[in-house]
Order: C-alpha cells, then sequence, then structure tokens
C-alpha cells in the first residue's frame, strides 16, 4: 500500500507544479493588467478581452503564428519521415556503416545542438537562408533527428521479422515495406515523437534570436519578446498571447493522445 501511495502523492505534487502556472497564465489573461498584481491567483473580479483583442488588432500575432506552424509543421514531418527511413536502415541492416550512423545520432542526444550555432549560422549564410523563416526548418529537422530515430529504431526492432520476410517473398520491395508496414505499425512512436519535437521546436527562441531579423519572417517566440517593455509591460496582452501559443499543442496532444500514451508505455509491456 505505501508504494501506490507514494507514487500518487509525487503524480499529485508534481500535477500541481504544472497547472498552478498553466491556471495563472489562462485566468490572468483575463484580468486588467492592474488586477493581476493585486489577485494573481484569484478569479478576475472584472472579466476583459482587451488582451485578446489587442493580439488580433494591434500586433503581428497572426503572421508570427502562421510562420511558426509553417516551420514547425514541415520540420516534423521531415523528421517523422527521415528517423523512420534511419530507423528501419539501422535495426534491418547490422553492418558497419549502420552502426556508425546510429553512433552518430547517439552522440546528437548527448551533445547540443546550440553548440555549433556559429558554424550553423555561417552555413545558412552561405546558403542564403539567412534572415529567412524556412532557413530554421533544416536546422530544426537536426535537432529532431536523434530522438526520433533513438524512439523509432527500437520499435521498428520491435516489428515481427516473419512479416518483413514474408512480405519480401510476395515481391514487396523495401520502400514498400517502409511505406505500407513500418510505418502504420510506429504509429505509435511517430505520436511520441511528434509531441516532444512540437514542445521542443514550437518554444524555440534560440535559433530565431540568431538567424531572424526581418519583422514579417518572425516566429511566435521571437514575436512575444517584443510585447516586454523596457520600464513597463502589458502582462494582460502577454499572458493572453501565451494561452493562444499554447493551443497547437494541447490540441495536437488530444488528437494523438491514445497514439501517445501507447508510444510511452510500449516498452513497458513487451515480453
Amino acid at each position: 500500500m505505501r508504494t501506490p501511495l507514494v507514487s500518487y502523492a509525487v503524480l499529485g505534487i508534481w500535477s500541481i507544479l504544472v497547472l498552478v502556472p498553466l491556471w495563472v497564465m489562462v485566468i490572468n489573461s483575463f484580468k486588467p493588467r492592474l488586477s493581476i498584481y493585486a489577485s494573481p491567483l484569484g478569479f478576475p473580479e472584472e472579466w476583459t478581452l482587451e488582451g485578446y483583442r489587442l493580439i488580433f488588432t494591434g500586433s503581428s500575432f497572426p503572421l508570427y503564428f502562421l510562420n511558426s506552424l509553417l516551420v514547425v509543421g514541415v520540420s516534423i514531418v521531415f523528421i517523422l519521415v527521415c528517423a523512420a527511413a534511419a530507423a528501419y536502415a539501422i535495426a534491418n541492416w547490422q553492418v558497419t556503416l549502420t552502426r556508425v550512423v546510429a553512433l552518430f545520432f547517439l552522440a546528437g542526444l548527448m551533445i547540443p545542438i546550440r553548440i555549433g550555432s556559429v558554424n550553423l549560422l555561417q552555413i545558412a549564410k552561405a546558403l542564403n537562408l539567412l534572415d529567412k523563416a524556412v532557413g530554421l526548418i533544416p536546422v530544426y529537422v537536426a535537432m529532431g533527428m536523434p530522438l526520433g530515430v533513438f524512439v523509432l529504431t527500437e520499435f521498428v526492432r520491435g516489428v515481427p521479422r516473419d512479416l518483413l520476410h514474408a512480405a519480401q517473398i510476395d515481391g514487396a520491395s523495401r520502400a514498400r515495406i517502409f511505406w505500407q508496414i513500418i510505418l502504420p505499425l510506429t504509429r505509435p512512436a511517430m505520436a511520441t515523437v511528434a509531441i516532444f519535437n512540437l514542445v521542443n521546436l514550437w518554444n524555440d527562441l534560440w535559433f530565431p534570436l540568431i538567424f531572424i531579423r526581418s519583422e514579417n519572417q518572425r516566429t511566435l517566440m521571437l514575436g512575444i519578446t517584443r510585447l516586454f517593455g523596457q520600464y513597463q509591460t502589458d502582462w494582460t496582452r502577454i499572458l493572453s498571447t501565451l494561452t493562444l501559443a499554447s493551443v497547437p499543442i494541447i490540441l495536437l496532444y488530444l488528437l494523438m493522445a491514445k497514439q501517445f500514451i501507447r508510444g510511452l508505455t510500449a516498452g513497458a509491456i513487451k515480453g
């Protein structure tokens, strides 16, 4: 009995630590600016949508949002397809080259990509990708690939070999096996990879801050930094923006929750 109680207590404390900041963000986005300082945790005495109105009438939030949606969405698609292909090769071809590639991706998990920011900046400049939102896509794909390959490789190794051999006997090419067998069977793992990468890439400020200068190329997180004033900050507007910025992550989780949970628990039920 003691172990479940301890587990529930830890989960309860963790839930509070996660939910309280979300509560503060959402509830204060409906308060006038001065009311936030008076009662940051309580319900608004006067509900207002002024912060949300200013987002769409007095800022470039829609443009920043679309830039982030484009960059992160395309990056995640590339991450999932490329990581699944790499995982398929690593799991099925036990040769020296695949082992070297696997070690390369493992190193990517241990070494932060930000260490190479200067070199990445020089490469982006040479390729004429500097100050362009799409220039972030190759960097984001490189950020997400190590985790994607690491997770998907274990799932591909769990695919029954008899199934793959039967497909080969029936005349299926490796490409057909990959698209029609491997990808459908690894959907839970791909959902896990997609959600983890969405959180990391959507909230990234480091690379947009380095790569982007033009107003119309800014991502959402970079655009939010403009809302902070040197002497005064409109927290109602900022919290309203952050609330809307969290919607894509919440929606993706709700849409893929079943697959996400299956992906997280699949390793625990093997054997």
